[in-house]
């Protein structure tokens, strides 16, 4: 017999004030904490910023909060955390809440939403994302999606690697086969 297979049907939303004692906790985990160990999000702050070119979302399963994705215009970020870049990317940073729900396939669906989100304005060239070096599993996960390794740099204390998308290179949800 086969094994049954089901479908991950997931939707993405805004975050907001009411979820600042759940990001706390995600942020509290250990393997966030070893994807990011030199982050210092201040939710109550965060969640009240309302940057333009900023969208921080909250990744469900039938209403179930899984996991957290900020998606950036990195020319208009105002920390100027990219530096100097240029014009019509985005930069998305990624993260599963709970140890539990890693390694079946919601980050993939995370990405897949988020990378659709980003390609729906035509004037988006490509996407970036930004890795810690020593984190070969992230590296293998944005190759999956098509990213391609583009430097090693320093994005303050963290040495990472930049990886990026581009709208050429990029599959479309609906040609993806899920398997």
């Amino acid at each position: 017999m086969g094994a049954h297979i089901q479908k991950i049907v997931m939707n993405l939303r805004p975050a907001t004030s009411a979820d600042l004692n759940l990001l706390r906790h995600w942020d509290s985990q250990p393997h966030v904490i070893a994807s990011n160990p030199n982050a210092q999000w201040d939710w109550s702050v965060e969640l009240q910023h309302n940057e333009l070119g900023r969208e921080q979302l909250i990744a469900e399963i039938n209403g179930r909060p899984i996991g957290f994705i900020e998606i950036t215009d990195p020319a208009r970020d105002e920390s100027n955390y990219w530096g100097n870049v240029t014009e019509n990317l985005r930069a998305i940073d990624i993260w599963i809440g709970e140890e539990a729900d890693l390694g079946k396939g919601y980050g993939t669906k995370m990405m897949q939403l988020a990378l659709s989100r980003c390609f729906t304005d035509p004037t988006v060239l490509a996407v970036l994302v930004e890795p810690l070096a020593s984190n070969t599993r992230a590296h293998r996960f944005y190759e999956r999606l098509g990213f391609q390794f583009v430097e090693q740099r320093q994005f303050g204390d963290d040495d990472c690697f930049v990886y990026r998308l581009n709208r050429a290179d990029w599959i479309s949800e609906s040609a993806v086969v899920s398997l």
